[in-house]
């Protein structure tokens, strides 16, 4: 199964957002053990970034953000992306750029985010990490 993962799980994982988090590593301890394939853009990676960077030292960070990049698979922001992003259906640009690079992935399953209503207009299923553990896990 190919799950692409929105900014907001990774940050729930890495800053350890109670109550979230439990679903974050539940997500990715399922990639760990080959369940699922996990993609996200490098939107997410960089945003991430910026949002944690605050709380904690650079050097772990980084080190933190580098063994992530093991686990998931990280799809470019291009201009394509963007300009499809900025002529789709979904009404809010960043969550439209997300769901430019999910569907980049040929026979991509769902897009995991907690923001499951500002993705109504995605051609891929949306779930909620919660909803989507109860399933799969």
């Amino acid at each position: 199964m190919k799950l692409f993962i929105d900014t907001n799980i990774i940050i729930d994982l890495l800053g350890n957002r109670e109550p979230f988090s439990k679903f974050a590593v539940t997500i990715f301890s399922g990639a760990e053990q080959k369940r699922w394939k996990l993609y996200t853009s490098s939107h997410a990676i960089a945003t991430a970034y910026y949002l944690l960077k605050r709380y904690g030292t650079e050097r772990e960070l980084r080190r933190t953000l580098l063994a992530l990049l093991d686990l998931v698979e990280v799809i470019a922001v291009d201009e394509t992306v963007i300009r499809r992003g900025l002529h789709g259906a979904q009404p809010d640009f960043e969550d439209a750029v997300q769901v430019e690079c999910a569907s980049k992935i040929r026979g991509m399953d769902y897009i995991i985010t907690r923001n499951v209503r500002d993705f109504k207009k995605s051609p891929i299923t949306i779930a909620a990490p919660d909803a989507f553990c109860l399933k799969y896990a």
